[in-house]
């Protein structure tokens, strides 16, 4: 009996493994959906920068996510975790979840990769390549793994224990099932601020400061880029359970599997609607980005919501994200070339709080109280607030260290022959 029992436990294990394995893989396919999202709401002449940068993203932040911010994102500390430099067998012992640490370790690392990866997009076609590298060095090895250890990496904000300080002041701690506010809020602030210090792209606003349109150079490269998104989002999600055996498993997944389609769904068809409504014609554009609004959004609570749920959270981002890229445009005056700050900033700090009041065991609308939806928008604000700090001294100060925008001849002749050498179309 006993031999009977260790050998479901172990192939209980094995299923578990093969399935976070897997959302890895998915999770890792969304670095080329980025790479021709960017490429296509660009233009012609940064392209080569643009696939570049996508490739850095993953290989520096691989290796640094390893060496350094993976301790200090799930080590032992309160404000931060203890860096345990390549030592792999000291983090087994920390984290004992009964998954092989390599794999863990994977896991966590293509979602640090698609942070860092959020910033280029906001800063493309006139940002140094060389500044890049170090500010993705920033990203990977401290803004991201810090507020990643106070929400999943076991510190204050998703602390539930007797007397901490969330279940004291709220009577329940913050909720990111997948990272609406740990991966996209923080890529998405970090952008804006970014993009804010950088300036805007050459021509971009006449003399009397209105928008003009730069469109790039290909929506059938942006459609697929969205499109494989989409397809990696079934990784994101459903694979942040870490776990496939049982049938609470089972059932868990296959419920997230749900709610982040339809919600991907819902805001594409309202951010179409809007803007059919507000530009007299219905943008693919728009209606791209408004399916990656939706996806942002339910990723926070993607296991609370209800399917209903799902859906008025993907077009409230849907409809809010069309409005904000509009304001972050003409408004603030900050150019963001693919919508990344409103897509993954504002839809990343909405579906956190959204959680709060759609959740059907602790929700607002539910009758539960307020408490859980504030304890939601406490979070989201405070690491809001630490990546918009953080992402201010790094990029202010290498601005006036080096400088991170390339001369102006470099930007309107294009940054791929001066920056690599070589151009993607020729």
């Amino acid at each position: 009996m006993t031999n009977i029992m260790e050998m479901i436990a172990d192939t209980n294990a094995s299923i578990d493994t093969v399935w976070m394995l897997l959302a890895a893989m998915l999770v890792f396919f969304m670095q080329p959906g980025f790479a021709l999202v960017e490429a296509g709401f660009t233009r012609t002449k940064n392209t080569t920068n643009i696939l570049m940068k996508n490739c850095i993203d993953f290989m520096f932040g691989s290796i640094l996510f390893w060496f350094i911010g993976f301790g200090l994102m799930f080590g032992i500390g309160k404000f931060v975790g203890t860096p345990h430099f390549f030592d792999l067998e000291i983090m087994d012992e920390i984290i004992a979840n009964g998954l092989p640490i390599e794999g863990f370790l994977i896991f966590q690392t293509v979602f640090c990769a698609t942070s860092a990866t959020i910033v280029s997009g906001a800063m493309a076609e006139r940002t140094k390549f060389s500044m890049y590298l170090v500010y993705t060095v920033f990203i990977s090895v401290f803004i991201y793994p810090i507020s990643g250890h106070w929400t999943w990496g076991g510190g204050w904000l998703m602390n539930a224990d007797e007397g901490s300080f969330m279940m004291t002041a709220f009577g329940v701690p913050f909720h990111d099932f997948a990272g609406s506010t740990v991966v996209h809020l923080v890529g998405g602030v970090v952008a804006l601020v970014g993009a804010a210090i950088l300036g805007p792209r050459i021509g971009k606003y006449d003399k009397n400061k209105r928008s003009r349109a730069i469109p790039g150079h290909s929506l059938t490269l942006a459609a697929l880029g969205v499109f494989i998104l989409w397809f990696g989002w079934f990784g994101f999600n459903p694979g942040s359970q870490l776990a496939a055996a049982g049938i609470e498993n089972r059932t868990a997944i296959s419920h997230v599997f749900l709610t982040t389609n339809l919600a991907a769904c819902a805001g594409g068809l309202f951010a179409l609607f809007t803007s059919w409504f507000k530009y007299g014609k219905p943008s693919l554009s728009l209606t791209l980005n408004g399916v990656l609004a939706g996806l942002v959004g339910i990723t926070a609570g993607c296991d609370l919501v209800s399917p209903f749920g799902s859906v008025a959270i993907g077009i409230i981002c849907g409809v809010v994200m069309v409005y904000a890229v509009e304001f972050i445009d003409h408004v603030l005056k900050i150019d963001d070339p693919v919508g990344a700050s409103s897509v993954h900033g504002v839809c990343g700090f909405l579906g956190t709080i959204l959680t709060g009041l759609f959740a059907t065991a602790d929700g607002w609308l539910y009758g539960a109280g307020p408490n859980f939806f504030l304890a939601q928008c406490f979070g989201s604000v405070t690491v809001g607030a630490w990546a918009a700090l953080m992402g201010y001294i790094v990029f202010k100060g290498l601005d006036k260290i080096y400088g991170i925008r390339v001369p102006a001849r470099i930007e309107e002749e294009g940054l791929d022959i001066y920056e690599h050498g070589e151009t993607a179309y020729n």
